[in-house]
């Protein structure tokens, strides 16, 4: 049985209502991809510094080295550069409304970077520059990438126009903000407001509007996840107005948009960068477990093959990141008909488990061969535990937002995992779904991972 990832339909969807409304621009449809041309302007910008840099101390007679081995030099800590700016977030879709100042990130970023230029040489013995050129660097880098995404703004906006903004809240609420855009916003134009959160879409799309502003604290059940998706889609970004209430959650990031405080809302949590550096960091941890992972398996593979007989690995479809299908592997630790009749969720001790299966499933060793679906990137060693499709679909219906944990790679291991058990209720199982997935993290993953063999050691010990 296929499944269909959950945004091919809102695709399909989408393109269909555009054909009968009016259709954003190109740039509109773009323009979440970021500034590509960024790459460009911020290499050169960056090997344009060093060279500068090593201009203004020295002339042009640069000292022990050949030029040649300055120039290889400061290409390679171009890319360093380029690599920790792009995992950090750099280049990613950016809203135009109440932005973060760029500075302070570009200094963490730079500073980060020139460190990786200083541990390079500890490593290699080979300078990329002069020492003193890495304190200049640090600063005068940071600024001019900066300065970068500040004219990049300025170009959006001059190919683009001022962003659109769409008022939604109670009449009094419009009225206020409409007051403090005009005084505070000279750089976006309000193009209508509405009360109704049903005419959203038709709305956006016949003004082309380039942001929702959210005023009267609605719920988000309002929004999310419709049409919260459709609008990302469009690439609309959506702002929420925080009330007093708010500050109970804790929130910590917001922006001023005409002298209001708001909160920008997304359907998708990671970035894509943030989901690669995921990905990068996967296979690094491969290879570091491979020598005490790949003799387990083939251990716990010949017990499977002793205790069940043939067919020591099962195959199951499971639904993975995007809501796309992909097949799941695992030591066969059941019957062979124990779904003869369908589908059934496995219970604590569950009786179609084979004897002497029961402590491979209580210490999750039946999931080793799940390390190939991590190797070919339909899974990540940590992340919101795959559900069957005829679950999903069903869990869909009865829990609202359940598909945002499809927003990252399924997991072998998890919060969930680590805090609860194969019974527990599964709209508990998604609240720590979704708090993994808001809060991800490489120290968070450290932690589950731990937590886990911790668990592991426990249940065995039963």
């Amino acid at each position: 049985m296929k499944v269909q990832s959950r945004t091919q339909p809102r695709v399909a969807a989408n393109h269909a209502h555009e054909m009968t409304l009016a259709a954003p621009p190109e740039w509109h449809r773009s323009s979440r991809q970021g500034f590509r041309f960024l790459y460009v302007v911020d290499a050169v910008t960056l090997f344009g510094l060093m060279v500068a840099i090593t201009v203004v101390r020295f002339g042009l007679d640069w000292p022990t080295y050949p030029r040649t081995h300055y120039l290889i030099g400061f290409a390679v800590a171009t890319a360093l550069h380029m690599t920790v700016y792009y995992f950090g977030g750099l280049y990613e879709f950016e809203q135009r409304l109440g932005h973060r100042p760029w500075l302070p990130r570009a200094m963490l970023l730079t500073f980060m970077a020139v460190g990786g230029d200083a541990t390079v040489t500890l490593l290699t013995g080979r300078y990329l520059m002069p020492r003193g050129n890495l304190v200049v660097l640090a600063v005068a880098g940071a600024v001019l990438i900066s300065f970068n995404r500040w004219g990049a703004r300025r170009v959006r906006q001059l190919r683009t126009g001022k962003p659109r903004m769409l008022l939604m809240g109670t009449p009094a609420d419009i009225d206020s903000a409409r007051e403090h855009l005009a005084d505070a916003e000279a750089d976006a134009v309000v193009v209508g407001s509405l009360t109704d959160p049903t005419l959203i879409l038709p709305e956006a799309d016949r003004l082309l509007a380039t942001e929702l502003l959210l005023l009267s604290g609605q719920p988000l059940d309002a929004i999310y996840p419709a049409p919260l998706d459709e609008l990302e889609l469009r690439n609309i970004s959506v702002f929420r107005r925080i009330t007093p209430a708010d500050t109970l959650l804790g929130l910590q990031r917001s922006r001023q948009i005409g002298g209001m405080p708001f909160v920008a809302l997304r359907e998708h949590a990671l970035p894509m960068c943030r989901l690669r550096f995921k990905r990068l960091l996967d296979l690094a941890y491969l290879l570091l477990l491979a020598p005490f992972t790949l003799p387990l398996t083939a251990a716990v593979a010949l017990y499977v093959r002793i205790g069940g007989g043939r067919g020591v690995l099962y195959r199951q479809e499971r639904v993975g990141r995007g809501g796309a299908p992909f097949v799941l592997l695992k030591f066969r630790t059941m019957t062979r008909d124990a779904e003869s009749n369908g589908p059934v969720l496995a219970a604590s001790n569950d009786p179609r488990v084979m004897r002497g299966m029961g402590w491979l499933r209580r210490t999750r060793l039946d999931e080793l061969p799940q390390l190939w679906n991590v190797l070919v990137g339909t899974m990540s060693l940590v992340g919101p535990r795959p559900e069957r499709p005829q679950f999903v679909a069903r869990l869909e219906r009865e829990i609202a937002g359940y598909g945002r944990r499809h927003d990252v790679p399924p997991g072998i291991t998890g919060l969930a995992q680590t805090q609860g058990h194969y019974q527990t209720d599964p709209g508990y199982k998604l609240g720590h779904d979704l708090q993994y997935v808001v809060n991800w993290s490489p120290v968070l993953d450290w932690e589950i991972m731990a937590k886990s063999l911790v668990v592991m050691a426990r249940r065995n010990a039963r």
